[in-house]
């Protein structure tokens, strides 16, 4: 572990190759597992102000949901996570004639017209993954959460020899800022020295 800022950062991060492969998984992530990514309130307010230009595009099944249900519930962990379908499916993923899984939110966004702000893209939890985040104290906790579904991320990854933390530069910037990740390469550059030299 590393202490960076405010952050704990698993060695992990630093250490293992990673790169998502969607000729292989298509997007799998988003419709395997057992609970709904997790969610922030800020993020849950930007998708309800997003729902007038998602909705229509949610199958029906997902809208029924949303509905009933809402957004987002409490996991089992005590964690606010996003809706599900089925007890898998994330409410905004979708799923296409050749079986790629896409992200609804993330489609919107880049539906926009160039000119206007990007926008809201996606939870940060989606975007960061496999890196989870949780509270440590007063610190938050970086670790790398390992999944069957993403075997091939790890393959391909080890084959382009890129690290995890250099595959999430944007997430991880997005989250933590420019000078956070610039200490992040720092550390992971001299740990790597100091493992060459034993």
């Amino acid at each position: 572990m590393f202490i960076i800022q405010d952050t704990l950062v698993s060695l992990d991060i630093l250490e293992k190759d990673f790169c998502c492969d969607l000729e292989h998984c298509k997007g799998c992530c988003c419709i395997e597992g057992d609970a709904g990514a997790p969610v922030e309130e800020d993020e849950l307010r930007q998708i309800e102000q997003l729902l007038p230009e998602l909705l229509p595009m949610m199958t029906p099944e997902a809208r029924a949901v949303v509905e009933q249900q809402g957004l987002s519930y409490i996991d089992q962990t005590g964690e606010r996570v996003l809706s599900i379908v089925n007890g898998k499916d994330c409410v905004f993923a979708r799923t296409d004639h050749q079986g790629w899984c896409y992200c609804l939110i993330e489609k919107a966004a880049s539906l926009r017209p160039q000119s206007s702000a990007p926008g809201f893209k996606k939870p940060i939890s989606c975007h960061l993954y496999p890196i989870r985040l949780n509270r440590v104290g007063e610190l938050t906790g970086l670790s790398y959460h390992r999944w069957d579904v993403c075997h091939c991320a790890r393959q391909l990854g080890s084959k382009m020899h890129l690290p995890l933390y250099k595959f999430l530069r944007e997430p991880l910037i997005r989250r933590f800022g420019e000078d956070w990740y610039n200490e992040l390469e720092l550390t992971a550059k001299e740990w790597k020295k100091q493992c060459a030299q034993k």
